[in-house]
This record gives structure tokens, C-alpha cells and sequence, in this order.
């Protein structure tokens, strides 16, 4: 995945953007490049709007 095709207000669910973070450093062997490093940092903040979401939902 390119770190262009994040883009905020995603419908994924956090577990979802979880696993693919959790893929990108299966993938990298625990060292990220610098273009991995830039997917990871936009999937954390993907992450983060979907766990608010998913809060903001439950309340």
C-alpha cells in the first residue's frame, strides 16, 4: 500500500488499520525505510481517527 492511498475519514475500523500496521512491520523485519516509515506514521493517525470514531459511536 502507498502511503498516498490513507487518506483521513477512512471507514476502516481500527482493527483493520491494526493489522496492516501490523503487516508493514512484519514485512520490514522491525526496520522500517524511510517510505515505510511515512505508511506507518499516516496508518497510526488512520488508526487514531478510527479509534475516536469507534469511541465517539459507543457513547
Amino acid at each position: 500500500m502507498s502511503p498516498d492511498s490513507v487518506f483521513p475519514g477512512s471507514v476502516r475500523s481500527a482493527a483493520e488499520v491494526n493489522e496492516q500496521i501490523r503487516a508493514l512491520w512484519l514485512r520490514a523485519g522491525g526496520s522500517l525505510s524511510a517510505q515505510e516509515r511515512a505508511e506507518y506514521e499516516l496508518l497510526v493517525v488512520e488508526w487514531a481517527e478510527a479509534i475516536r470514531g469507534e469511541i465517539i459511536e459507543a457513547a
